[in-house]
């Protein structure tokens, strides 16, 4: 069983910066994705960005593009969101989720197993 931990929250002015991490254990890197969604209160959990197994493919929200940056350090077993100019509106509970999966390329859209979030809060 994949267990997922996130850390790298807090409080940020707008126009700051947070590194979020997430590390994995209890399985093996290969052929595992990863995702970061968000939950504000009241809203729905909505994806943020997604990073293939092989690290080559990423996808992200429209809403955080040119600004966020999710990569993976297989050997540490750790995703990373960097997010930079952050907005009000970023803020949420930020989660780590993960699949195995055969395709190395893509992102998919299903992920099993969760983490239990951390809080982002970006202040004007």
């Amino acid at each position: 069983q994949v267990q997922l931990v996130e850390s790298g929250g807090g409080l940020v002015q707008a126009g700051g910066s947070l590194r979020l991490s997430c590390t994995a254990s209890g399985g093996t890197s290969s052929y595992r994705a990863e995702g970061w969604f968000r939950q504000a209160p009241g809203k729905e959990r909505e994806f943020v960005a997604g990073i293939s197994w092989g690290g080559f493919g990423t996808r992200y929200a429209d809403s955080v593009k040119g600004r966020f940056s999710i990569s993976r350090d297989n050997a540490k077993n750790m995703v990373y969101l960097q997010m930079n100019s952050l907005k009000p509106d970023d803020t949420a509970v930020y989660y780590c989720a993960s699949v195995f999966t055969v395709n190395s390329i893509q992102v998919p859209t299903r992920f099993d197993y969760w983490g239990q979030g951390t809080q982002v809060t970006v202040s004007s």
